[in-house]
């Protein structure tokens, strides 16, 4: 079946990095979009960034650009949200998700979802 499995969640102070990483299995990555999506407490999840199937076009929500960078290494399987200066309105969950066609924040839930990590910024 399909997984998609997040690492690099963890604690970090404002101002610093972290870098994550979403390793699918079970389905032919470089044919799927890739998007971020995040989760704080008491709040919705939000739409972070996504990158195309092909090409490698990217979108981000108006909050981190500048900050996030998406990327992906199709021979590996995997998709990178690296992340600058984070402040503590980062702190959520982060999820992955793939889907056939490309993500937004408008597009419909996506076909698949990883399990999320955590991540904590302190101010």
């Amino acid at each position: 079946q399909v997984q998609l499995v997040e690492s690099g969640g963890g604690l970090v102070q404002a101002g610093g990095s972290l870098g994550l990483s979403c390793t699918a299995s079970g389905l032919t990555f470089s044919i799927y979009a890739v998007g971020w999506f995040r989760q704080a407490p008491g709040k919705e999840r939000e739409f972070v960034a996504s990158i195309s199937a092909i090409g490698g076009a990217s979108i981000y929500v108006d909050s981190v650009k500048g900050r996030f960078t998406i990327s992906r290494d199709d021979a590996k399987n995997t998709a990178y949200l690296q992340m600058y200066n984070l402040e503590p309105a980062d702190t959520a969950v982060y999820y992955c998700a793939a889907n056939p066609s490309f993500l937004t924040a408008y597009t419909r839930p996506p076909a698949y979802w990883g399990q999320g990590t955590q991540v904590t910024v302190s101010s």
